[in-house]
């Protein structure tokens, strides 16, 4: 079956071409935005970039990224959003990982994304600036007259993700699973009428949470979304009243923000009509604090990067929990499963599981880690939790020792791997602690080799210029040896 995700925007395009798709210093109208998409599609073809043919996009909230977006898809292609807190190594890792053929970088980014790029011998298109070279002059082609005929199991988007071992991998996501993951959100979820769908574009579009629930759900249903490249309480404040927003999604860090805003200026919120969050557990006073100052609800919700990312929400017509996962979204089953992936009865704790059209193909060129994520169907989440005799869902735990901050994964290992290139360093642990505003911190504990000195600004500052901003350890601990169990597995539970 043909399908591709960019006939939501060829759609909308026809029905309302003079509509306003997105706002940031200007306006763009949905004909304006599927032109230049069209035309970036065509030029990439042009060069020979076609069908499959993967296309890296560093590029913050800002339009660019949507015109670059929809014309990698125009043209066939897939897309292999790149976190923009990438340092140059990880970039370099992206690109050989993925196979990419091109690169379309902010120029906020460009010594990143050149260094990264001249390691694998990537061209890079600037999305910025007029000119050779640039995306505008990509978009300035002739355009193509419609989206390449995909079939619906096609890959679209290959997302990044990390484990607790190894490099990160690169969920592939289909044509279906992303268009009909969006479907899931509007207007099932999200009801505003159309055109009464104004956004505020905040959640990295980089992340699948920005791309299915903001960018993709606004585009499909006609409605607008608002760019923020960097989320600060007051702008976003101005933006909403500005707008006149009707939903708001962040994770709690943003709400937490928010909240807590003290400016001189008290700004309109009652354009708003309805607030979703996940990325992070909400803390249940968060919410309730905000629900009764804002006079909004909230909605949380539960995905990952392997489930497009949609998997449950808590729901208007449902019994809302605070605290709570809520209830798988249409077309998409969840269950509770022991170690021996048989399910449990509620109230049980074990692994969530999900099955349903959101979850992905695989992880690019690795079976074996394919294989061990989706068994007969269903994902292993690696999340530990319930449902409760409603049918709602709650998650108790990690399976893995993954750290969420600020709505980011951390992996542990990841981090270790770097402090153990530090000439001081002989062992080392890291752990997340819980953090007032960030939900959790990144926490190094370190033991130093006999003889080596080290001060905790030096580890952290040797850290820093070696991750992305939201992995580096903004807290070490030193110990004279970290505490290990019988085969010399350094004991984290006891770090806790």
């Amino acid at each position: 079956m043909s399908l591709n995700l960019a006939t939501i925007l060829q759609a909308s395009r026809s029905d309302h071409p003079d509509q306003i798709v997105i706002r940031d210093d200007t306006e763009m109208t949905y004909g304006e935005l599927a032109r230049q998409a069209a035309g970036v599609g065509a030029a990439l073809r042009a060069q020979g970039i076609g069908p499959g043919d993967p296309v890296a996009l560093l590029v913050p909230n800002v339009r660019e990224f949507t015109i670059a977006y929809f014309g990698i898809l125009y043209a066939g292609a897939a897309v292999v959003p790149i976190n923009v807190l990438a340092a140059a190594p990880e970039v370099a890792y992206f690109l050989r990982d993925s196979g990419a053929r091109l690169l379309i970088a902010h120029p906020f980014f460009e010594t990143a994304a050149r260094d990264g790029a001249a390691e694998q011998g990537v061209p890079v298109v600037l999305a910025g600036g007029e000119g050779e070279g640039t995306l505008a002059e990509l978009a300035a082609h002739e355009p193509l007259a419609h989206p390449h005929s995909t079939s619906a199991e096609d890959t679209a988007v290959v997302l990044y993700t990390s484990g607790t071992t190894g490099q990160p991998k690169g969920a592939e996501l289909t044509h279906a699973n992303l268009l009909l993951n969006c479907a899931s959100v509007v207007p099932r979820l999200v009801d505003m009428g159309g055109s009464g769908l104004r956004a505020l574009a905040t959640l990295p579009l980089f992340h699948s949470f920005g791309q299915t629930c903001i960018q993709n759900a606004c585009i499909a249903t006609g409605g607008s979304f608002t760019l923020l490249p960097r989320f600060e309480p007051e702008a976003a404040f101005q933006l909403i009243e500005r707008d006149e927003i009707t939903l708001f999604a962040g994770v709690p860090t943003m709400y937490f923000a928010l909240l807590n805003f003290e400016g001189e200026k008290e700004y309109k919120f009652d354009s708003v009509r309805l607030c979703m969050t996940g990325g992070a557990p909400m803390p249940v006073e968060v919410m309730t604090a905000f629900e009764k100052k804002f006079g909004v609800g909230i909605l949380e919700g539960f995905g990952l990067s392997e489930t497009s990312p949609v998997a449950s929400f808590n729901v208007l017509h449902r019994p809302r929990k605070a605290g709570s996962i809520g209830y798988p979204v249409w077309g998409v089953e969840m269950a509770i499963f022991d170690e021996k992936n048989s399910p449990l009865p509620d109230e049980e704790r074990g692994e969530i599981c999900i099955r349903g059209h959101n979850v992905m193909k695989g992880y690019l060129n690795r079976p074996e880690a394919t294989a061990e994520a989706i068994q007969d169907g269903w994902f292993h989440s690696g999340d530990i939790g319930y449902r409760d005799s409603d049918g709602c869902y709650w998650i108790v735990d990690r399976k893995k020792d993954m750290i969420l901050r600020g709505g980011f994964n951390v992996y542990p290992r990841e981090v270790e791997e770097v402090l153990y290139e530090h000439p001081a360093v002989v062992e080392a642990a890291v752990i997340g602690v819980p953090h007032e505003s960030h939900g959790e911190e990144v926490k190094a504990v370190v033991a130093l080799a006999p003889g080596a000195t080290a001060e905790s600004d030096e580890v952290i500052e040797f850290c820093k210029a070696r991750l992305s901003a939201y992995k580096y350890p903004r807290i070490v601990e030193f110990l004279a040896e970290l505490p290990k169990g019988s085969t010399g597995k350094i004991l984290k539970r006891s770090l806790r």
